[in-house]
């Protein structure tokens, strides 16, 4: 495929509008960043919601209503995070697969998150995948360090995960990895052969330096305020459409073409979305 798959996150569990006063926190504005991002060419919205106070949730209602929302805007593929937020259990995190999105985040592997940790154990690992598999969703495996592909290889040689495989490398985690293009190029070598691969960088420089990386690498780009709310040293980036824009000039100038949520769909094989 000569095509570059740009995912967006846009918003997180994390972000605040402390950080980016342009930050969509309502299903409304939710939903309307999620169209602007698809118009700019994104293919896939990495999902998070907040409630009434902008605190990250797993609410199920609210799930319901921002897809709903999105889904009366646009075709987009919709990925919905299970990682959650800090502190979550994971029958809450897990319950949103119920909705029968297209795709699901599957986080591979305990982790620092700046001064908190997430827990993600094999079992937990496992009871993810299978209820990801029984629904027909593809999950992404988010690996933040080299542990997790291995954890994530596990997954597949117990039959819990099926081709075509996604794998997402979250880098510069304060607490975790950092990036660099070494460091990417030795866990790309650790998937198997002919996966899909998506570089997530998190901060201003890690996230540019990461899109290049993964174009040189034969991997796909994700952008969004989950991930970095600046356009610039020190200048902050409007909206989440706007760093989709920039990453689909960089794909264009790398000699590629951003892909369409209907390439994705037909590239990874997905079920298309019921909720």
């Amino acid at each position: 495929m000569n095509k570059k798959i740009i995912s967006c996150a846009i918003c997180g569990a994390e972000t605040t509008r402390e950080q980016n006063c342009n930050l969509p926190l309502t299903p409304e504005e939710l939903a309307l960043a999620a169209f602007e991002a698809y118009k700019a060419g994104a293919a896939i919205i990495h999902l998070h919601v907040r409630d009434e106070k902008g605190i990250a949730t797993q609410d199920l209602d609210l799930f319901k209503k921002t897809i709903g929302l999105i889904k009366e805007k646009c075709d987009v593929i919709i990925e919905v995070t299970t990682g959650g937020a800090v502190g979550m259990t994971d029958d809450e995190r897990l319950e949103v697969v119920s909705l029968n999105p297209e795709m699901a985040s599957l986080d591979c592997g305990t982790m620092n998150f700046g001064d908190e940790y997430i827990v993600n154990t094999l079992p937990t690992m496992r009871k993810f995948a299978i209820a990801m598999k029984e629904r027909g969703i593809r999950p992404t495996l988010e690996c933040f360090d080299l542990s997790h592909v291995y954890a994530a290889q596990m997954l597949v040689k117990e039959g819990l995960v099926e081709e075509p495989f996604h794998f997402s490398f979250v880098l510069n985690v304060p607490g975790g990895v950092r990036y660099d293009v070494e460091t990417l190029d030795m866990m790309i070598r650790r998937i198997p052969l002919g996966c899909d691969w998506t570089v997530i960088g998190v901060g201003g420089r890690a996230s540019l330096d990461a899109h290049y990386g993964a174009l040189a690498l034969g991997g796909h780009i994700r952008v969004g305020f989950e991930d970095n709310v600046y356009y610039s040293k020190g200048v902050l980036a409007e909206s989440n459409a706007q760093l989709v824009e920039r990453a689909v000039r960089i794909i264009r100038e790398a000699g590629f073409e951003p892909a369409t949520p209907e390439d994705v769909r037909k590239h990874l094989k997905l079920r298309g979305g019921e909720s």
